[in-house]
């Protein structure tokens, strides 16, 4: 078992390696691996991406990174891999981005990433902090999560799913954010786990024992 987190220099992955090699250890997963090459992604038998800054700049390194969008297509849509994106790793699944400028997304699910508008405008943007998940649609992921359980949020957009059952939790901040989506083998945190402590950890080792 193979577990590959997608390296295109748009973040530090370090944390998040050592959460995925951590939970991997414990829960007889197999290896992690991080990389950048389309080969090592071919082989993966999960594909994590993960993404952090802007929308459109996440999309330009992604893609300036020769095959390795074909190769996440290859290993998630055409033979149907675990997959889960993470902060903007879960922004991408969307159709499209509307930070800064229109950007396309994979379109795997469908929908777009907006600016967050609070309700109060007490509220600052970004979202940044720890804020308490509202589980919308049962899913293996969140096995052993309660409900209300705290998550750690950085961001200023969020994506808005065009089937509402394809957004599994949601947050508040001034109205409902989306925190995960999800179809098929194809998962989203807009939250980071690697931050989020025990409840992060357990959704990080769910992810590595789920057979969709």
């Amino acid at each position: 078992m193979r577990t590959v987190i997608v390296d295109y220099d748009s973040g530090n992955l370090h944390s998040a390696q050592k959460a995925f090699e951590r939970m991997a250890n414990e829960a007889n997963a197999g290896q992690v691996v991080v990389t950048s090459d389309p080969a090592v992604v071919l082989k993966a038998d999960r594909v994590v991406l993960p993404g952090d800054g802007a929308y459109p700049a996440c999309h330009a390194a992604l893609h300036d990174h020769k095959g390795i969008f074909e190769a996440i297509q290859e290993v998630v849509v055409s033979k149907a891999r675990p997959f889960m994106g993470i902060c903007i790793g879960m922004q991408m699944l969307a159709t499209r981005g509307l930070e800064y400028t229109e950007t396309p997304g994979f379109d795997w699910i469908k929908g777009e990433v907006r600016k967050i508008t609070p309700s109060d405008p007490a509220l600052r943007v970004p979202h940044m902090g720890w804020n308490a998940l509202n589980i919308e649609h049962p899913h293996p992921v969140f096995d052993g999560i309660e409900q209300g359980k705290h998550c750690y949020f950085v961001h200023s957009y969020h994506f808005v799913a065009d089937t509402p059952q394809e957004r599994l939790a949601s947050t508040d901040h001034g109205g409902p954010i989306t925190a995960v989506v999800g179809r098929d083998n194809m998962i989203g945190v807009q939250f980071h786990p690697e931050k989020s402590q025990a409840t992060g950890l357990r959704m990080i080792s769910n992810f590595l024992n789920w057979a969709p």
